[in-house]
């Protein structure tokens, strides 16, 4: 009964640890990320930068948010292409990349001229903070 208690215990601990390290981030991986966040947030400030094409106070239409949207898709789509990544891949595996905390902490710190960047970034928009906007 003993062995078989000790068996189990072993099996599950083996297990969260496999998973827990299946879960950590490859460097490159977060290499890869960290520099598309920061070209995501600087070209968003760029686009939206001194309020646009929009008075101040003045909303977009529906049809003038729907081509901003297409028109934000597709550039998006080209920055990541250099990362060879499609828009949809990068917003399914950026929360993943982005979860593991000290792996991204690592390369900031290895990266200055990096980490300033990333640090300038809207904290709102950026998935980092209080709201985590879209998560770019």
């Amino acid at each position: 009964m003993n062995l078989a208690r000790n068996i189990i215990i072993g099996v599950s601990l083996g297990g969260l640890l496999f998973s827990s390290v299946s879960l950590a981030a490859e460097p490159a991986e977060v290499e890869k990320f960290v520099k598309a966040r920061v070209d995501i947030g600087e070209m968003m400030s760029n686009y939206f930068q001194g309020g646009g094409m929009f008075k101040e106070g003045q909303r977009p239409s529906a049809d003038q948010m729907k081509d901003m949207g297409a028109d934000i898709h597709t550039k998006l789509g080209k920055l990541l292409a250099k990362y060879d990544l499609t828009v949809e891949e990068y917003r399914k595996r950026s929360p993943e990349v982005f979860a593991d905390d000290a792996a991204v902490k690592s390369y900031l710190n290895e990266h200055p001229d990096m980490k300033t960047r990333y640090e300038a970034l809207p904290l709102d928009r950026m998935g980092r903070g209080g709201s985590p906007g879209r998560g770019y």
